[in-house]
């Protein structure tokens, strides 16, 4: 009989998205194979501490698991010899060697080569996408420009730096407007879930725009606005990725914002409504090949857009530590595809040891 390997799923973290994190997290712990795999819950508080969570999945969404009652300080250092988790019991200090982590962290500190890094230096195999393509992929102006470089059809987009915003608002918000035309859309050039994101239709929406944005980081990108049916598509794999079924987003807000994603009633449309069957194919192969271009791995939800008019495909943007709700998209792409969620989570675990930690 094979022995279990032994892995941490972390949760929580310092981000604005540190609730949708638990909340994926719990969604993930409900349905690990626990006969293949020992489990380690590590929770990440919105401070930055670093514990080790005993208690019932049922106690992670509302922070409702972080109490003395089942918790230990522990934490992943970078030390290699030690290749895992160092938990700090009464008795003293006790390590546990890990065969991978399964990182559940969404936005900052989470999905931007922050964890990546230490879990590389660990040399710890890890789910998902290594510490430079995730830094790439986190950061929507270098995701357009590597796009752009790549001869990917994009929207026009302008980065906007807060320091210069500051010295001169006028010149920056007339610059933008007269470059991309309304409506435009504003956004931290670092945070995901739709987190700090408006739609700008005047000068007024769009000031109070980037000052939303701003609030979240201090470099933001404007997008021009495009008419288009939004879709998304699953990316799974390492060197030979394979792309889901394609879903199309039906908002119940005038975009697919936060509020939406994790607190309205917005649908997939699995097959999308609004676009044939050739453009579904044309999403599916751009996934893929945008997949390959940025270099991910794992995992990554592909988004674009499917102009209304013109028919184009625009890429949107990438995501590299999609969601793991319930009512999240990349397993429910997954899902219609024929891998239902528990072996979708052996799946992404293989890919990592496969991958191994030596990256």
């Amino acid at each position: 009989m094979l022995s279990k390997k032994t892995i941490a799923v972390l949760f929580g973290g310092v981000s604005s998205e540190h609730d949708v994190s638990c909340v994926s997290a719990a969604s993930v712990l409900d349905n690990i194979d626990e006969g293949k795999f020992e489990i380690y819950k590590v929770g990440i508080t919105k401070t930055g501490r670093w514990k080790l969570f005993t208690g019932d999945n049922s106690l992670l969404p509302n922070d409702k698991w972080d109490t003395p009652e089942y918790t230990t300080h522990a934490f992943i250092p970078p030390d290699s010899e030690i290749g895992g988790l160092m938990i700090f019991e009464p008795q003293g200090v006790r390590t546990v060697k890990l065969d991978a982590v399964f990182p559940v962290l969404h936005g900052k500190n989470g999905e931007d080569g922050t964890v990546q890094g230490l879990l590389q230096l660990a040399q710890i195999p890890y789910v998902g996408c290594n510490c430079a393509v995730s830094v790439v992929c986190m950061d929507k102006a270098l995701t357009n420009s590597a796009c752009d470089m790549a001869g990917v059809a994009q929207a026009n987009w302008v980065e906007m730096i807060k320091s210069d915003y500051l010295s001169d608002k006028e010149s920056c918000v007339a610059n933008a407007a007269e470059y991309l035309g309304y409506p435009i859309f504003v956004k931290p050039a670092n945070a995901g879930s739709s987190v700090g994101i408006t739609k700008a239709h005047d000068e007024t929406e769009l000031e109070k725009g980037i000052e939303i944005a701003f609030a979240e980081d201090d470099k933001i990108v404007l997008e021009q606005g495009i008419d288009g049916w939004e879709v998304e598509c699953a990316v799974l794999g390492n060197e030979n990725p394979q792309a889901s079924v394609v879903g199309e987003i039906l908002p119940c807000n005038e975009f697919y914002d936060y509020q939406a994603k994790y607190q309205g009633d917005s649908g997939l449309a699995i097959p999308p409504v609004n676009i044939s069957e050739q453009k579904v194919q044309e999403v599916r192969g751009a996934a893929v090949e945008i997949y390959k271009s940025l270099g991910c791995q794992g995992m990554a939800r592909m988004d674009f857009f499917v102009d209304k008019v013109s028919g184009e495909v625009l890429f949107n943007e990438p995501n590299t530590l999609p969601g793991f709700t319930s009512i999240s998209m990349y397993p429910k792409l997954w899902n219609v595809s024929g891998i239902k969620y528990s072996d979708l989570l052996n799946r992404l675990i293989e890919l990592a040891l496969e991958r191994g930690g030596k990256i």
